[in-house]
């Protein structure tokens, strides 16, 4: 039997205490796709095999990824994330692929969810010690991602970028959570010794970035060629699991906001947009994706400027997307000054 441990794909965020428990290395197949060399390439080859042009590109992407990786094991979250998992399972299960089924209630159920972890312990050969030991351990290195965070908003030393990237990557703590825990305690070190006058960070425009994390490649780059600063990252911050250490497994992934209904979203973005102090939103949508639909409450409820964008494939903001995101800044800087006026 070989050393090494086996790889299992993910295509989102799931208890991934159940896979470290067993010994094994969850792969996050969204991060290994946007972060090919030519994540394009990925998206146009399943569309070589048939998969239809106007499916996500997240979903086309990952496909391409499971299989340009050889990974042999795939959980696939069927209720929950994308509507489209199921169908894109079943050809992964074609090409000789173990799909394993895992589903978040809707609405939140305790009892449902554990149903659904213990299906994956027994597939994978764990048990809850196992499992809540895992998690005191993750919690340390989440609490680094957590403290990164703080200081994106609260000091302005991380970027809105570094703080998406960091994030991210909790989905699968890069399949090294002691490397992981390591690379970030440097980074945070390093961060936390800048001594600066944050004056000029208080006084640019404060964004925050709402939607599933972008395949769009230079958003925050751009954002922040433009004077402003993303001090909030929504789903990316969940993935970290901000809330109580002391909860058990099946309780931090009730109170993860993002597979369940939009209430709970919403009711986490007015909080960190009054606590950040947020002066508008970017509310990023992706092409074919059933969350587009949730931008219209969002801005029933939320009371600050929202500029939505749209993306579909991978790649540079385009033309029409950049004229809007200055003219959107431009607008907020221009409210930002009528109100030290008065």
């Amino acid at each position: 039997m070989s050393n090494v441990a086996a790889k299992i794909g993910l295509v989102t965020t799931i208890p991934v205490e159940v896979l470290f428990a067993a010994g094994l290395v969850p792969v996050d197949l969204n991060n290994i796709f946007i972060t090919a060399p030519d994540p394009a390439k990925l998206v146009e080859q399943a569309e070589l095999e048939g998969f239809p042009r106007n499916t996500c590109s997240w979903v086309k992407g990952i496909y391409t990824a499971a299989l340009r990786h050889n990974i042999g094991t795939v959980i696939a979250v069927m209720r929950g994330d994308c509507s489209n998992n199921e169908a894109m399972a079943e050809v992964l299960r074609s090409k000789g692929v173990e799909i394993v089924p895992f589903s978040f209630p809707y609405p939140r159920d305790r009892r449902f969810l554990v149903a659904e972890i213990e299906r994956l312990m027994d597939r994978f050969g764990t048990n809850w010690d196992e499992v809540e030991a895992t998690k005191r351990q993750l919690d340390e290195v989440r609490a680094l991602a957590l403290r990164l965070d703080e200081l994106t908003w609260q000091t302005g030393n991380v970027t809105g970028f570094e703080n998406h990237i960091w994030s991210v990557s909790c989905s699968d703590f890069n399949g090294d959570p002691a490397l992981f825990q390591q690379q970030l305690g440097d980074l945070l070190r390093q961060k936390e010794s800048i001594s600066r006058d944050d004056q000029d960070g208080q006084a640019s425009i404060r964004l925050g970035f709402v939607g599933v994390p972008p395949i769009v490649t230079d958003l925050y780059e751009h954002v922040e060629g433009l004077g402003a600063r993303v001090v909030f990252n929504e789903i990316q911050r969940q993935f970290a699991m901000p809330g109580p250490a002391e909860r058990d497994v099946a309780q931090m992934y009730l109170d993860y906001t993002y597979p369940y209904d939009f209430e709970g979203r919403l009711a986490d973005i007015e909080a960190e947009v009054s606590r950040r102090r947020v002066d508008a939103l970017i509310h990023y949508v992706q092409s074919f994706c059933h969350h587009q639909i949730q931008d219209i409450i969002l801005r029933q409820r939320i009371k600050v400027p929202i500029l939505t964008l749209e993306g579909d494939r991978p790649g540079p903001l385009d033309a029409r997307s950049r004229m809007r995101l200055e003219a959107f800044v431009e607008m907020c800087r221009q409210r930002a000054v009528a109100r030290s006026l008065k």
